[in-house]
Order: structure tokens, then C-alpha cells, then sequence
């Protein structure tokens, strides 16, 4: 690293997404002038890739890729916001006098094998200790003692309340390791710990067009990295006057609370892919690509969205522009991406994309939506077959089930649905008799 590198973030995680995501904002921050600073890349577990990035200079190329308001675009970025990729297993030293350098206001997280999690084994003088809160906790220890300011945390972990919950984390090892309430206070008035949402689909190395992205680029990288055009980085926190994303022309929310927007994604998106992908499934499609490509199956998919689930959730201008913009990422040329791995534990991701709303638009309108009830039916069909991917108990007890035992089964639904018996019923009847061919026809024209 050069003496006049000013590096003022600290990012645990090194794997695509925050390089397709964060650092790629970092990048363009610098390179309109609006933000002076590097990254620092921690490696948050023993096996990483801190030795390949550091190999390249810490450089690497980004493709950007899919439609935005009925464009193809494909963006290329030589990245190179990050000044240094540090391995705390091995270079402890280097890592830990990252805590007493006054120009550090910013950590980025995205630890996804540690996790944000309490194990409880750890102690103060661990070099490092092995959860990711608990060298956090150690890291924030070491810049209190050196009477220097706290930090804006962003973790990017895909876990309800991530700030909040990384926040209790750090002070449950402050307890554990008995460390003094002047710290505890310091972290509690002093650092920002944001929850927050991101979205955007990181699809990585491109093993099966790397060759022609290499010659594009004229030499190797290892670290290719490639991602869809979308980005949506809702932050629970106001710090725009230090990190001017939304001067720099970026889709980021600074806001008091993140749950609307994370129930518009999870209702629209995962509930979008989650009523369609199983029905597709059934009818002989294999990826999102076709179902879009698809007359009968794309329509089911825009009544579910547009007739069901915004309906529900709040028929706003903004909801509405959410869900086209959804239709575009599933049109998303660049991407193929199988059903039946968006097909894994349905029964859960059903509960939690798609029943709520089911439920709420029976409240608000008085009867079910025949959209999300036949996606029902389609996934109670989908799991008589040896497709299905789930715990084993699930899978067994559904394959033989009645449709009436399933929709009885509150410990899998979390709430009472013996009203949807007849429905779902005559559904799952209409699917068996007549293919899913004809059962969509019937579906859309209700």
C-alpha cells in the first residue's frame, strides 16, 4: 500500500456479492469525485480468497448485465476500489492496527458462512476470535482504547434487523469478555449500526463464457465477477452527507425503517418467483428465462403480481414501478436461473412469500385470490413428484397426504387454513384431471 492511500472502510467478506454490490459503489463514488477513500478487505473465515486478490493488486473486472426500461446493457468496470486484502488468521497484526487508524468511518459485512452469531468460546486475546461479532467486538475494543470515533456499520447479511442483531451480538461478547460500561456506552452512542436491505442478483464467476470475457479484456482474471443491471440498498441510517450514493446517481434509500421494503421485496419478488416456479414446473419449463418467454405462464405471473399481490400490500405508484421492474430481472437474458433450485423448501418459502398475502387479500377483499390459491394446488402437485427438495419428514408426509391433512398442517403454515380446503381442492382436482396447461387457462380467465 502506498503512504498516501487513505483508507477509511473496513469490509469482512470478500466473496462476489459485495464486490458485484458495495465495492462497486466505493468505485464509482471515487471515480466522480464525490468520495475520497479505500477499502480494506478482511477475510471473515481461515479459507478465502485475500491471496487471489491480493495477487491481482486487489483489481478485478465487474460485467454488469440485463434490461433497464426495455434496454439490453451490458457494463463493463475495472474495479478498483480496494487498496488491501488482509487474512486475520495470518496477518493478525496487520489486520488488528487497522482498529487505531483515525481515517476508518465505515464496515461493510457480508460474512455468510460465520454469520452474525453468539458462540461464547471465544476470548479477548484469541488472535482472531472465530465468530465474526466476536472479532468485531475485539476490533471496536482496540479503537476505544485508542480514544478514536466509532464507525457507520453496514452489514449486508441476509437476516431480518441485521444492524440491530449484530449490535447484540457485540455487546453480548462485551459481557462475556467483562469489558468496562465506558465501552459498551461508546459503542451504544457512538457507532451507527444500519439495518439493511440489498438486492441485487450476483451471478460471479461466469465459468461457462469466461473465455470470451477474458478476451474482452484482453488478460486473466480470477475474480470475474458478474450481476444483474438491478440494485435496490434501503439503509436504516441517514448518512448521505459522508456517502453521497444518491448524488452519484445510485438506487439507495436512507430511512428511519427498513421493513416496508423489505416486505414489498419479499412479497413481490420471492412471492413472484415462489407462486410461479412450481406451476412452471409442472407445465415442462426448466428456468425463469422461459416462464417469461412464456404466454401462459408470464400472464399467471402478472396476475399474481398486479391483480394479487400489490393490491394487498398497497397499490402505490412505487409498489407498481417495484413489480415491472421485477418482470424485467426475470426477463434477464444473462441469467438462467433454474427452477428447481428456487424450487428448494417450498413449504417454507411459501409460508412466509405467499400465504401472508393470501390471507390479508381474503381480509381485505373478502374472498381468495385465484392466482396464489392455485399456486397452492401447484405446490402441493409439484411435491407428489420426485422433484421435490425439502427435510425428509416434509417430503414424505406430502407426497401422500390428502389436500385436506396439508392445509390442516398448521405447524407448516402457521395458521389455520382449513377455509381454503374447497378451493385449493378443486384446484389440485382441475391440475390432476386436465394438465397445467389447461388448469392455467381456467386460472386466468377467473
Amino acid at each position: 500500500m502506498s503512504s498516501n492511500v487513505k483508507e477509511t472502510v473496513i469490509q469482512f467478506g470478500e466473496g462476489g456479492f459485495l464486490r458485484g454490490f458495495v465495492d462497486y459503489f466505493f468505485h464509482k463514488l471515487q471515480e466522480k469525485g464525490l468520495y475520497d477513500g479505500k477499502i480494506v478487505v478482511v477475510q471473515p473465515i481461515e479459507k478465502g480468497m485475500c491471496q487471489t486478490l491480493a495477487e491481482q493488486n486487489c483489481e478485478y473486472n465487474l460485467f454488469l448485465r440485463g434490461i433497464d426500461n426495455g434496454q439490453v446493457v451490458n457494463e463493463h468496470t475495472h474495479v478498483t476500489s480496494i487498496s488491501r486484502a488482509l487474512n486475520p488468521y495470518t496477518q493478525y497484526d496487520e489486520y488488528i492496527a487497522l482498529a487505531s487508524n483515525p481515517d476508518l468511518r465505515v464496515l461493510v459485512s457480508n460474512t455468510t458462512e460465520a454469520g452474525i452469531e453468539y458462540v461464547g468460546t471465544e476470548k479477548l486475546t484469541d488472535m482472531p476470535p472465530k465468530a465474526y461479532p466476536a472479532k468485531l467486538c475485539q476490533f471496536l475494543y482496540k479503537r476505544y482504547q485508542a480514544g478514536l470515533k466509532g464507525l457507520i456499520l453496514l452489514p449486508c447479511e441476509l437476516i431480518d434487523d441485521n444492524g440491530d442483531n449484530l449490535k447484540k451480538c457485540v455487546l453480548q461478547y462485551a459481557d462475556l469478555w467483562e469489558l468496562e460500561d465506558g465501552f459498551k456506552n461508546w459503542i451504544e452512542t457512538e457507532n451507527d449500526f444500519c439495518s439493511t436491505l440489498v438486492d441485487r442478483i450476483v451471478t460471479g464467476y461466469p465459468r461457462d463464457e469466461v473465455e470470451e470475457l477474458t478476451r474482452q479484456i484482453g488478460y486473466e482474471d480470477k475474480l470475474i465477477d458478474t450481476a444483474e443491471i438491478f440494485h435496490l440498498w434501503v439503509i436504516g441510517g441517514h448518512h448521505e452527507d459522508e456517502l453521497p450514493f444518491q448524488k452519484a446517481g445510485y438506487n439507495v434509500v436512507w430511512t428511519d425503517d427498513v421493513h416496508p421494503y423489505k416486505k414489498r421485496k419479499v412479497r413481490i419478488l420471492n412471492g413472484g418467483h415462489t407462486s410461479m416456479v412450481l406451476g412452471a414446473h409442472l407445465y415442462g419449463l426448466t428456468t425463469v428465462g422461459e416462464c417469461m418467454q412464456d404466454e401462459t405462464v408470464s400472464s399467471f405471473l402478472k396476475k399474481c403480481i398486479f391483480e394479487e399481490i400489490i393490491p394487498t400490500i398497497g397499490d402505490t405508484e412505487d409498489n407498481r414501478k417495484f413489480g415491472a421492474a421485477v418482470l424485467e430481472r426475470f426477463s434477464n437474458p444473462f441469467i438462467k436461473h433454474q427452477l428447481l433450485s428456487i424450487a428448494l423448501n417450498s413449504v417454507s418459502k411459501f409460508q412466509v412469500r405467499v400465504l401472508p398475502t393470501i390471507l390479508e387479500y381474503k381480509e381485505k377483499f373478502g374472498k381468495y385470490p385465484a392466482g396464489l390459491t392455485f399456486s397452492m394446488a401447484a405446490l402441493i402437485s409439484f411435491y407428489r413428484t420426485n422433484k421435490a427438495n425439502d427435510g425428509e419428514e416434509i417430503m414424505n408426509f406430502m407426497k401422500d397426504a390428502s389436500v385436506e391433512e396439508i392445509l390442516k398442517r398448521e405447524d407448516y403454515w402457521h395458521a389455520d387454513l382449513s377455509e381454503m380446503i374447497p378451493m385449493v381442492q378443486e384446484y389440485y382436482d382441475l391440475i390432476q384431471a386436465k394438465g397445467m396447461a389447461d388448469a392455467y387457462k381456467e386460472v386466468l380467465a377467473k
